[in-house]
């Protein structure tokens, strides 16, 4: 696979996703249940900690380190995932939107500077991308979504 074509497969994956709530209103994003008792905001602040965690580790693999272990950080990923939901449970939903398209933006053009080398094979790099960003989006378009079928 080319750089590009993952490129490519990120972007298509997160314009999806933000398709799945486009339309919605200020209410309607903040309304809890749509995944567990997360609301959208709270699923496109998810998203966006864990495209801060690509920026932040990226570069660590790049340099020969590893991913966190979320199992003996946090407990697993489901408890890292309830403590960031903590983190960002008091920014303003224009706040959670403006962070997830600029850490969006940072992520793609720091994987732009990335060497093609690191995308042609199956790498840790690769693999680390793949599940922060477009094996990720997937599940909570498709949650966005039925959600909203319900409301209709």
């Amino acid at each position: 696979m080319k750089k590009q074509q993952v490129i490519d497969q990120i972007e298509q994956g997160f314009q999806a996703f933000k398709d799945a709530s486009a339309g919605l209103t200020d209410a309607q994003m903040l309304e809890p249940g749509v995944s567990g008792n997360w609301s959208v905001r709270d699923i496109l602040a998810h998203v966006n900690g864990w495209e801060e965690e690509a920026l932040k580790y990226l570069p660590v693999i790049l340099k020969g380190g590893q991913s966190p272990r979320y199992s003996q950080l946090y407990g697993g990923i489901d408890a890292f995932n309830a403590q960031m939901t903590d983190l960002r449970k008091n920014l303003s939903l224009a706040e959670v939107r403006d962070r997830l398209e600029r850490t969006h933006r940072q992520l793609i053009e720091f994987i732009e500077e990335v060497d093609e080398q690191q995308f042609k094979a199956e790498t840790r790099f690769r693999r680390r991308l793949k599940w922060d960003t477009f094996a990720h989006y997937p599940e909570h378009e498709k949650a966005i979504r039925e959600w909203c079928k319900k409301q209709a």
